[in-house]
Order: C-alpha cells, then structure tokens, then sequence
C-alpha cells in the first residue's frame, strides 16, 4: 500500500483548531457536554462530544416552530430579508472558522470548505434579492368587469434533512429560502457533521437576535435516525427537504406522502460525461480530474461514468492516470493537498466491493483504488482514485458508490454515447466536451441529456446558486437555488377580484 508523502496533524492539534473556531463563533460550551461523538476523518478519531436532543426537545423544537410561524409569516417579506443578510454577513466574518470546522468533520480541502462556506453566502444574498421579488400575475378574465390574480403566502415549518458532504451548504440553501418566504426552520444535520452545524445555527441566533427577529423561527436538532423520522412524520412539517442517498428517499417519501405533506429531495446522482472527438482534451482532463477525484469522490455531482469516443479513449484515459499520478493525496488541513480522506471505513468499504464487482463484470482496473496509509492513523481512510476500463450497461456502473471511482466507457456514435449516458436510474448532473455546436446542442436538447443538470466544456460538479439545483428520476426531482426555487417554500393561491357589481358565471352558466 501505498504510504501518505504529506504530514497528518495530531488528533489534539485538529481539536484544538476545532474549539478555538467554536468559541469565535460562540458557540454555546453546554452544548459540547454530551455523549455523541465526533470523529474527524482526517485521523479517524474522536476530536469531541456532543449533546443529542431527547423525543421532547424535538417535540418542543417542532411545537416553537409551528408558533413561531404564525408571527413570522405576518412580517413583511424585505424584513424578512434583513435577516438573511444579515446572516450572510456573520458568515462573512467568520468564512475562515466555519471552513475549518468543514475541513475537521468532512475531510475536505481548505479550499473547498472555504467555497462551501462562500455557497452560504452566495445564497443568502440571492434569498435577499428573492425577498422584493415574490412576484405574483394578474390575469385576464373571461368575465367583464373581473380581475384574476396569483398570490404566494408563507408554507409553514420546513423540516430539512442534510448530508454530510455537504454539512452547511445545503442547509442554507433551504434555509435562506425557507426564512424570506416566510416559513420556519427545524435542521437535523448528518450525524457526523454536528459541530459545523452548530456553528452555522449559532451565526443564524446572532442574525436573530440582531435584527430582533422573532424566536422560535429556527431550530436545530442534534438526533439520529429516529429523531429524523419524526420531522417525516409530523403533520405541523409542510415541508420536508431531504438531501441523501435514493434508499433514503424510497423510505421517506411515502411517509410523507401519506400524510400529504410536500417533499423536495435531492438523491443519488452517478453522473456522466461524453468527451466527443472535437474536444479539447486539455480543458477535457482539468474538468474530469476534478469532478472525479475531488472531494475524494464524496459529491452528489462527482463525475462517476465517462463515455469516450473510441478513436481517442486510449489517449485520454492514459492522460488520466498521469494526472491522477500526480495528486497529493493527504491531510486536507495541508495547502498541497488536492485529495482528502473518505469520511469513514464504510465509504472505503463500498469502493473495495465496486471495483472488485467491476472486475468481475469484466471491468480492468486500470489505476488507483488502494488505500494509502498514513503513519499512526489506522482509523483514517486516504484512498487513490480509481480508474476503471468497463464494457458498456454492466449492473456496477449503473449503481452510485459514494468514493472515487471512474468507470470509463467507449462509444462510436452521439447517439449511442447518449443511450449509455442516460440509462442509469439517476439524473443529477452530466456533461459534454466538445468543439461542435451541433453535438452540444443536442446533448442539451429535450432528445439528450436527461438530468437536471447539462453542462458543456466544464464537469459535472461545481453547481452555482443561481441555477436551479436538482434532477430527475431516482435524484428526485427537487430543485434548490436558482431563479424560482422560493416557490417550493410558499403557497399559491388564485384570487378572483368581482368589480363589475354584477355575478356572471364563468363558462357562460346560467343559474337563477
């Protein structure tokens, strides 16, 4: 195995970063009191302890919630928006200590914690814009002397469920939304990322308590499982926005459902790339090396699946691994470093059995796929990269594994290339590389690409917030950020304006 060239810091050097950015921030030291523990993946051990919330604080979170919506959604909406910015601005001050909590719970870069901290206030400014703009139409009516109107009015609790790769980021993109459109907000954070949490949440209180918004409109809820299943369940969540894997969502989704509440989810992704022989393979190599590798693999939007013309797969795949052969792959507390650890021994499980599953549908390992072991640290889980040769639609490739994994594929037609590209069960994100308008006009066109997202030239990961955010098939079909996404937070509402001091009937009914 291979063994880590850049230095891991001590267990008690990433917790004392960690603690120093929870007091800047001011995070509540009772809340460090408790029994759940946290393990940062950069070392594989404990850095610090958590509280976990009981039935009844949930109970009480959701209740407080609910109350605090019937204030909340009387304010007006650019009030309502200097809370956000003023959240924002908090973020802003404190990006650098938020990012390390990122980099200690997650494993991710400094880098890109930093941009995951820079999505919170990229959002935050978009929700303040969106909070003068929840437009509304007026129509026009059949009937004389009428007016139709369209109005949106506040939701009510927005229950969110976030995962770990993306701790704070996703969580503000609902939040942010959720709170100009006047609703409220009860979190349940992946387990393994309390502590960013409860930095994000006290920022958010500060915000609160600064621009004397009303209490109760926020919660967070350090639970498990069981504590999720409660907000799914419980008929006071109008909302329930989940981010997670698609077996998550197969379990959630008819709980909601059943007790007709409203559901925005965002699932597995397994994205692909066509790389078409017009492409520029210097640009080509940059945006799949970073989609594939960074993050260690661990993004919904990782490029999982790449479909290369026959006439140039062998050049481009031997361009790969040279690259990938030059990745510092490390502690991610370390500036050099471009690849960090898998979150935990699961995560490097799962990639052992894909590619051995590979293998075994004729797949060739081409490069990468060993753990890389770092001195002292038996816990952590650094891995390389994965590159796989795979024959076309085997079952491996058609299923999501959570790790750096490339499965390369050939084809010699666009319309092949798009056949293998869309038949997986996932429809996050997706990409082509080409120089021909035509084949990139067809990849975007209504007979091309079936995810919700389509790129050209860039990767498949790297999403901003002013598009909408989400896909289609087993991804879910939520959409989050973007133009319009407020709408999935509020209410519609037709109204029918009579000024004519007559009652005609739509449709020309007569009656009496």
């Amino acid at each position: 195995m291979t063994t880590i060239t850049s230095s891991i810091p001590a267990t008690a050097e990433i917790t004392e970063e960690v603690r120093k950015s929870l007091q800047s921030i001011g995070v509540d030291p009772a809340s460090l009191d408790g029994t759940r523990e946290t393990r940062s993946p950069i070392t594989g051990e404990v850095i610090l302890r958590t509280k976990v919330h009981n039935d009844e604080e949930i109970e009480t979170a959701i209740a407080q919630a609910a109350e605090a919506f019937k204030t909340w959604r009387s304010v007006p909406a650019p009030v309502r928006g200097a809370l956000v910015k003023r959240w924002g601005q908090l973020l802003t001050e404190h990006k650098e200590d938020v990012a390390a909590l990122i980099t200690a719970e997650v494993g991710k870069t400094r880098s890109e914690a930093l941009g995951e901290v820079q999505e919170m206030i990229d959002i935050a400014d978009l929700a303040v814009g969106q909070s003068r703009q929840l437009y509304g139409k007026t129509m026009p009516s059949e009937r004389p002397g009428h007016r139709l109107a369209e109005t949106w009015h506040p939701l009510g609790v927005v229950g969110i469920i976030s995962a770990f790769n993306f701790p704070v980021a996703v969580y503000a993109w609902n939040t942010a939304l959720a709170l100009v459109a006047g609703d409220t907000v009860v979190w349940k954070p992946a387990d393994a990322t309390r502590l960013s949490a409860l930095a994000v949440d006290t920022l958010l209180a500060r915000a609160v308590s600064d621009v004397g918004a009303p209490e109760g409109i926020h919660h967070l809820l350090l639970t498990d499982r069981v504590g999720g299943q409660k907000l799914v369940e419980d008929p006071r969540i109008a909302l329930v926005s989940a981010t997670g894997s698609v077996r998550m969502g197969q379990e959630i989704a008819p709980l909601i459902a059943k007790r007709f509440g409203r559901a925005l989810l965002e699932l597995g992704g397994n994205n692909g790339a066509i790389v078409a022989p017009s492409a520029d393979l210097d640009l080509a190599l940059r945006g799949i090396v970073f989609a594939a590798a960074g993050t260690a693999g661990q993004r919904c939007t990782s490029l999982r699946r790449l479909i290369v013309h026959s006439s140039i797969a062998d050049t481009l795949v031997s361009r790969i691994v040279d690259a990938y052969g030059t990745l510092n792959i490390g502690s991610p507390t370390r500036e050099e470093t471009l690849v960090g650890p898998l979150i935990n021994a699961g995560s490097f499980k799962a990639q052992q059995d894909a590619l051995v599953q590979a293998v075994a549908e004729g797949g060739e390992v081409v490069y990468g796929g060993n753990r890389v072991l770092a001195e002292d640290q038996p816990e952590a889980y650094y891995v390389e990269p994965a590159v796989v040769r795979m024959p076309a639609q085997t079952a491996v490739v058609h299923d999501e594994t959570f790790a750096p994994i490339l499965y390369v594929m050939t084809y010699d037609t666009l319309d092949e290339a798009i056949e293998i590209h869309n038949s997986v069960p996932q429809g996050l994100s997706s990409a082509i590389f080409t120089q021909d308008q035509t084949e990139a006009e067809r990849f975007l066109s209504a007979s091309g690409s079936d995810c919700g997202i389509a790129n050209v030239n860039i990767g498949t990961s790297g999403a901003e917030i002013g598009g909408a955010f989400g896909g289609e098939k087993e991804t879910g079909g939520g959409r989050e950020s973007g133009s319009d996404s407020w709408k999935a937070y509020m209410r519609q509402a037709t109204n029918t304006i009579n000024f004519s001091g007559e009652l005609p009937l739509a449709q020309g009914v007569k009656f009496l």
